[in-house]
C-alpha cells in the first residue's frame, strides 16, 4: 500500500483524492491547504488526516506527495520532499521560469526521487489509443499535427495576472502532447496571438487567443491553436496527418445521441469543461504514478518533460514578443 499525502486541498486536488479512492493499492494519509477549511473539508470526505505542509513533507509514513499548490510554492515544496526523499506527483507547470524548473530537476536527480509532471493529456484514453496507433505504424511517417485547444471561458482576470500567461498556463499542456506524439524535439517555433474575448485579458498583459508553429529537424509540423473562449463548450481535438492517411480524435460529448430533421442532423453539445471532459485521464495518471511506484519503474511523464514543455512555452511567449521564429537549441 502506497501511502499519499496531499499539497494543496483546491478544484485539482479534489480531483486527485477522487481518483487514489478509486485505486486499491494506494491510500490518502494527509492533505493540507493553507485554507484550514478546505483542508477539513477534504479530510473530511477522504477519510484523511489534516496536517501541515511542512508535517506531510517530513512524515516518515508517507511515501509519496502530490503537488496540487499555487505554482509559486511549487519551487520550495519539490526541493523539501526532494531532500524528504519522497516520490513527487506535480501540477504543471513546474515553475514559471524555466531556469527555476531546472533548478528543481536538478535537486530530484541529485535526491533519486521519483517525479511525475501531471500532463493528464496523454493518459485521456483517445489520446492514448492515437498515439498507440501512430507508433504502431498505422499512417506511416507522422508529417503533421493539429492541436485544437479551447476553453469554453477564460477564467478571472485575477487569475490571469498571477497565473503566467496562456502559453504557460493554458497552452503548456498542448506542447507537451505536440511532443508526445511528434517524437522528436522541435528545434524551431513561431508563435501569434491576439487578445479578442476580453479587453481586460489583454490589460493585464496576456492574450486569449494565440497559435503555435513547431517545426523538428526532420521538418515534421505542429500546429497548436488555443483560444479563452468557445461558445460550443470545451473544444479538444487532436488530429495527425501522415504519409499513408490520419489519425484524429474528436470532441467528447455529453451523449451519443443524434437527431435527425428537416434541418439534418444534431448532436449533443461538448463536454463544458476540463474536470468532465478529462474526468478518465485524471484517474489513469495516477493509476500510472501509483503503479509505476509500486512496481519501481520510471515515473512518465517525468520532471525532464515537464521542463521541456516549459522551455516551450518560454519561447512562444519569446516569439510573441519579438514577432520572430525562435531557434530551440
Amino acid at each position: 500500500m502506497i501511502s499519499i499525502g496531499l499539497l494543496g486541498c483546491g478544484r485539482i486536488g479534489q480531483v486527485h483524492a477522487r481518483s487514489l479512492s478509486r485505486i486499491s493499492s494506494a491510500k490518502l494519509v494527509a492533505v493540507a491547504d493553507f485554507v484550514p477549511a478546505a483542508a477539513q473539508e477534504l479530510a473530511t470526505t477522504s477519510g484523511a488526516e489534516v496536517r501541515s505542509a511542512e508535517a506531510i513533507i517530513a512524515a516518515s509514513d508517507i511515501d509519496a506527495v502530490i503537488v496540487a499548490t499555487p505554482t509559486t510554492l511549487h519551487y520550495d515544496q519539490i526541493h523539501a520532499l526532494a531532500a524528504a526523499g519522497k516520490a513527487i506527483f506535480c501540477e504543471k507547470p513546474i515553475d514559471l521560469s524555466s531556469e527555476r524548473a531546472q533548478e528543481c530537476k536538478a535537486a530530484v536527480e541529485a535526491a533519486g526521487v521519483g517525479f511525475f509532471t501531471a500532463f493528464n493529456r496523454r493518459f485521456d484514453p483517445n489520446f492514448a489509443h492515437l498515439k498507440a496507433q501512430l507508433d504502431a505504424g498505422a499512417i506511416g511517417a507522422t508529417e503533421m499535427i493539429v492541436i485544437t485547444s479551447r476553453d469554453p471561458s477564460p477564467p478571472p482576470v485575477s487569475y490571469i495576472k498571477q497565473s503566467g500567461g496562456l502559453f504557460r498556463d493554458m497552452m503548456i499542456h498542448d506542447l507537451d502532447m505536440a511532443r508526445f506524439l511528434l517524437n522528436e524535439e522541435p528545434v524551431e517555433l513561431f508563435a501569434t496571438g491576439s487578445c479578442l474575448v476580453d479587453p481586460a485579458i489583454g490589460e493585464a498583459g496576456d492574450i486569449d487567443t494565440a497559435a503555435v508553429t513547431l517545426k523538428t529537424a526532420s521538418g515534421k509540423i505542429a500546429l497548436i491553436n488555443n483560444s479563452r473562449r468557445a461558445t460550443y463548450g470545451y473544444d479538444q481535438r487532436v488530429e495527425v496527418h501522415g504519409s499513408k492517411g490520419m489519425l484524429r480524435a474528436a470532441n467528447k460529448l455529453e451523449n451519443l445521441v443524434e437527431q435527425a430533421g428537416e434541418q439534418g442532423f444534431t448532436t449533443a453539445p461538448n463536454k463544458h469543461f476540463f474536470l468532465e471532459r478529462y474526468e478518465a485521464a485524471y484517474i489513469a495518471e495516477m493509476e500510472a504514478f501509483i503503479a509505476a511506484i509500486v512496481e519501481g519503474r520510471a515515473l512518465i511523464p517525468s520532471i525532464s518533460d515537464g521542463v521541456a514543455a516549459q522551455r516551450l512555452a518560454d519561447a512562444a511567449a519569446q516569439s510573441l514578443s519579438t514577432q520572430s521564429p525562435v531557434k530551440l537549441v
